[in-house]
């Protein structure tokens, strides 16, 4: 694939490096009081990954912030790479201000490619807030790899993976691990990356990934106690849409370096180029809020301002890095434009991820 396609690509996302605008709120949202209402939260996912994680971090923020200090509870709706519970908002959720969805990656990428499972379209949510979200690669200490120096010992190994499916957000690993040129066969079938991490803690898979929630939350003890080794990011784009370390693990490389470390030249390809339009996809704005198009507008105004509210709260920041990481949360304008990036990816990169994905694992989504 030409460079200029490689380009155009992260050009396009050059605006997720950008600091999240704050909203001033509307004097419509003034109106709005959920003063002993009860908000039913959609996680499409259970209780033991990176978007239960952040959910479960936002409700106290939120519930502050919502006007009348309503009660959030969020409802785990696991299943079917998460299009179970999507499928179920998109059916069934209401368009009072009182349900509302969070989505991750592994949402919006059977969305992109088609998948036969989904029921539901991006164009018929309103946006309330998009975070984004890195991921980090680790392996069993059992495999003597202490760091990304170690990885080519990698090659020579059978490592499993627990996935949740090849056209879910662990598209993102998987291509990776092929790129990389290691010998990883995929588990499928798992509800979330909650359970891949317990199939690594029991030994049943060797290689694992987790989104930054979860890795600080779940992974960090295992590194701690010596049972596993952090060795790669995914990375993320700056301010002009380049491959950078992720901030959150500045000491970490992300798999352009490692494939460098590897195969001693700089990545490049259709493959490179889809594994980045597909990582741009999935990670800037991996996490994102939701409420029904079709909300009256002044209910849209005061999530949209509570949510603006919430990241300027005190004591937020600090808590956000520690369970979140060192990532901009996107409110207003910005959480559109990365809602835009995030459902969309360049036609050359998705025809070419389907055509591998039918070749690799004989899956037409």
């Amino acid at each position: 694939m030409k460079a200029h396609m490689h380009t155009s690509i992260l050009a396009g996302a050059a605006v997720l490096g950008a600091a999240a605008l704050a909203v001033p709120q509307p004097v419509a949202a003034q109106s709005v009081d959920f003063a002993g209402k009860r908000i039913e939260w959609i996680i499409p996912y259970g209780t033991g990954g990176g978007s239960n994680r952040w959910a479960r971090f936002y409700v106290p923020w939120l519930q502050k912030a919502l006007p009348g200090n309503p009660v959030v509870a969020v409802k785990n709706m696991p299943g079917a790479s998460s299009t179970k519970g999507t499928n179920f908002f998109a059916r069934r959720g209401s368009k009072d201000g009182l349900s509302i969805l969070g989505t991750s990656g592994s949402t919006q990428f059977p969305f992109l490619l088609g998948d036969r499972r989904v029921k539901y379209d991006y164009a018929d949510w309103e946006v309330i807030l998009a975070t984004p979200v890195g991921g980090v690669v680790y392996v069993n200490s059992k495999l003597g790899v202490k760091s990304a120096a170690d990885m080519k010992k990698l090659q020579k190994v059978a490592l499993k993976f627990g996935s949740q499916g090849p056209t879910s957000l662990d598209l993102v690993p998987l291509l990776a691990f092929e790129i990389l040129g290691l010998n990883v066969k995929p588990v499928f079938g798992m509800k979330g990356r909650g359970p891949s991490r317990l199939a690594f803690e029991r030994g049943e898979v060797r290689i694992d990934y987790q989104t930054t929630p979860a890795f600080l939350k779940r992974v960090m003890p295992l590194v701690k106690k010596g049972e596993a080794v952090p060795i790669m990011t995914w990375g993320t784009l700056d301010d002009n849409g380049k491959l950078v370390r992720d901030p959150t693990f500045p000491d970490l490389p992300h798999v352009g370096e490692v494939y460098k470390m590897m195969h001693g030249k700089a990545p490049r390809g259709p493959a490179w180029t889809a594994w980045q339009a597909f990582m741009a996809a999935g990670f800037p704005a991996q996490k994102m809020i939701f409420v029904k198009k079709g909300t009256p507008k002044h209910i849209v105004a005061a999530w949209r301002a509570a949510a603006a509210k919430a990241i300027a709260l005190p004591g937020f920041e600090a808590a956000k890095n520690k369970a979140l990481g060192k990532y901009d949360q996107a409110v207003g304008k910005r959480a559109q434009t990365l809602k835009k990036i995030a459902t969309s990816v360049p036609p050359a990169a998705k025809k070419w991820v389907l055509d591998w994905l039918k070749r690799r694992y004989n899956k037409v989504p």
